[in-house]
């Protein structure tokens, strides 16, 4: 099930620790970001054994919009992860929280 940004912020804003995953550029992920690891989504078929231990907990993954980390979900389901939400409209939606 994917998460809005009201629960999102909400649970950043709390200090929660969250397996938050970024598959932005790193150009956008410097000009804005919201704590969550990087891996741009065309390097994370090589990069997937870094997120190992997050195999069988939740993984929020986001993007501008939602749609790279779409992607980006339905490829870690296909590598046996468990529990990925993507952000539904990624940062531009958060954005218009304020």
């Amino acid at each position: 099930m994917d998460i809005t940004v009201e629960e999102l912020k909400e649970r950043l804003d709390t200090g929660e620790d969250l397996n938050f995953l970024d598959v932005r550029e790193e150009y956008e992920y410097d000009e804005q970001n919201l704590g969550a690891k990087l891996i741009p989504l065309g390097e994370l078929p090589d990069r997937i054994e870094e997120l190992e231990e997050w195999k069988n907990s939740e993984v929020i993954v986001h993007c501008r919009s939602g749609a790279r980390s779409g992607k980006a979900k339905s490829f870690m389901e296909s590598q046996g992860f468990t529990n990925v939400r993507n952000v539904i409209g990624g940062i531009l939606a958060y954005n218009k929280l304020d």
